[in-house]
């Protein structure tokens, strides 16, 4: 049976982690297309309130940690009121306290459990409370949408960034087998996964000599900026993507090929 169709302008979209970077690139590339958006920020109130504002009266700025569960399911049941219409389309984006720093990263020596539990807790804890939170609201639509960001640097890490990666690589599998679970409710589950970003709060401490290298090296010779990646989960949001399911988009100009 064929999934319904829904056109980006019909759809009530959260994304978690929008008040700046990737996050406020993918709220605003919603925004453009018509979709009401929930702007959802963990401390940064007044940037979430600037993305908020360049969206117009179709967005709602909403401070929730994505790792609770009440305040998850607070916020879902607050927008679905808003907005008079259902939450079903979700992207699991909030990059929990993380800065891509390969000098001060931890290494093989001095990681810690702690560091690797905080990143599993900020990617697959946060993104089981989204798709939780909001199943019902995908089941009443009669399909789903669920988009978790990924990174590259599960396929070729080229910086061990170890706690971060792992948590990643973690979340493509929470991806796929939530995939294979939810198909028949007519909920689609995917990964956008993009490499270092030019440039963003959380890479704003990798040296230029880094991104010299990704230009040099990358097909298209450049650097993926977080309108790119935007753009390609609008693809897995759209009606154009309602037969794919259980797959990690690289978006990082072919440096990385699968």
């Amino acid at each position: 049976m064929p999934l319904p169709i829904r056109s980006l302008e019909s759809q009530v979209v959260l994304v978690s982690g929008a008040s700046r970077g990737l996050g406020a690139a993918i709220a605003k590339a919603f925004g453009r297309e018509g979709a009401n958006v929930v702007v959802n920020y963990f401390q940064s109130e007044k940037k979430a309130d600037e993305v908020a504002l360049s969206i117009g009266d179709r967005a709602l700025p909403w401070q929730a940690d994505v790792r609770e569960r009440e305040e998850v399911q607070a916020m879902v049941d607050a927008a679905n009121e808003h907005f008079g219409r259902p939450v079903a389309t979700v992207i699991s984006n909030a990059l929990i306290n993380y800065r891509f720093d390969p000098v001060t990263r931890p290494t093989a020596e001095t990681a810690t459990w702690e560091d690797y539990q905080a990143q599993l807790e900020g990617s697959v804890q946060a993104a089981l409370n989204l798709i939780q939170a909001t199943r019902a609201s995908m089941q009443e639509v009669g399909s789903g949408r669920f988009i978790a960001i990924g990174s590259n640097l599960v396929h070729h890490p080229v910086v061990p960034y170890h706690d971060y990666t792992t948590g990643k690589a973690a979340l493509l599998g929470f991806v796929r087998n939530m995939a294979a679970e939810l198909g028949p409710e007519g909920i689609t589950v995917n990964m956008v996964s993009g490499g270092l970003l030019d440039r963003t709060d959380a890479s704003d401490a990798t040296p230029d000599e880094v991104f010299d290298i990704i230009r040099e090296t990358t097909p298209l010779r450049s650097v993926a900026s977080p309108e790119d990646v935007a753009d390609a989960v609008l693809f897995f949001a759209s009606p154009w993507a309602r037969a794919v399911t259980g797959q990690n988009l690289m978006v990082d100009g072919g440096l990385v090929m699968q």
